[in-house]
């Protein structure tokens, strides 16, 4: 029996579910190429990397569930997150990476009315209200708030990234792009895979790319309209889509700019592809977004001195 192993670290969840979500997205196959022209597509050897590449990522922490009380002749408790979550944006020119920004914040989530700020030693924790949702679970609810405030801060830290260069030949690569399709030079980097976009046909050309191929660009639309292509980065010959992540652009860019984006991420997006023995999610984990988030996790402090330090402050109020 032959088999292969995808090297994505199974701990992560994975790199490809089993069986893809139909999509209701409405697909437009025809941006670069004909439907019955598909074929993987060359690097181009007119393309080159830009002069700085910026990557943007964000981290979350659940630092405690917690319970407020409502101010009323009930005395219910509404359930409750106190979470910490960073940005930050690593630039990577002149064949060194740095830091070029970094933002930690904290906040208590719930859905409870009269809930205030949580201030501690290790920080305050600011008091964001989310509204209840019909047929969604309470806890969901909750950590869909602090997802929407993390994307908050991906987008503030991705806004900064450029202040103060003058760069015009910069990439900016961040991990979702829907809310930040109107920032130049930015593609958004999919490294995990839940929906099937392509008919069957020309899916099969997405197991056919080899490294550093890519397929034609098209364009999906749903809530939000974009331009988008499978890349498959530099890794170890075996399961059919690994090393293989969805690149996205701007669908107000004409289909020649979002063609010749898609070239340059061809030239560049593979210099900084993981391997195995490094990185259990290598090769799409790339290398400064990994070191991107591993120090936001430093910044976003030891966890057990934070939950004491909740305690306490629940013990004071």
């Amino acid at each position: 029996m032959k088999f292969a192993v995808d090297p994505w670290d199974p701990s992560y969840g994975t790199s490809l579910d089993s069986e893809l979500g139909e999509s209701a997205a409405e697909v437009v196959l025809d941006v670069e190429r004909p439907m019955a022209e598909w074929a993987p597509v060359d690097p181009d050897p007119a393309a080159v990397p830009p002069a700085a590449v910026l990557f943007v990522d964000g981290v979350r922490r659940v630092d405690a569930q917690v319970w407020v009380d409502e101010p009323s002749p009930s005395g219910e408790a509404s359930p409750a997150l106190c979470a910490s979550y960073a940005a930050g944006v690593v630039r990577c020119s002149d064949g060194g990476a740095y830091l070029v920004a970094a933002e930690v914040r904290r906040g208590l989530f719930t859905t409870a009315h009269g809930a205030t700020d949580v201030p501690t030693p290790a920080g305050v924790y600011r008091a964001t209200r989310t509204a209840a949702l019909p047929d969604v679970a309470p806890g969901q609810v909750l950590s869909l708030a602090v997802q929407r405030e993390l994307g908050d801060t991906e987008l503030a830290a991705a806004a900064a990234a450029r202040s103060g260069h003058g760069d015009t030949d910069d990439l900016l690569v961040v991990d979702a792009l829907r809310g930040r399709q109107h920032l130049p030079r930015t593609i958004g980097f999919v490294k995990t895979h839940r929906s099937q976009y392509l008919p069957p046909q020309l899916g099969a050309v997405v197991a056919q790319l080899r490294s550093g191929q890519r397929t034609p660009v098209f364009r999906l639309g749903s809530s939000w309209q974009r331009h988008t292509w499978y890349l498959r980065l530099p890794c170890r010959p075996g399961a059919p889509w690994a090393g293989i992540v969805r690149v996205e652009c701007s669908a107000e860019l004409t289909a020649a700019d979002a063609v010749a984006l898609a070239a340059r991420s061809q030239a560049t997006l593979g210099r900084f592809a993981s391997t195995e023995y490094k990185d259990s999610r290598a090769p799409q984990n790339l290398y400064p977004i990994a070191g991107l988030e591993r120090e936001l996790r430093r910044r976003l402090g030891e966890p057990n001195l934070l939950y004491r330090a909740l305690r306490r402050a629940a013990v004071a109020a």
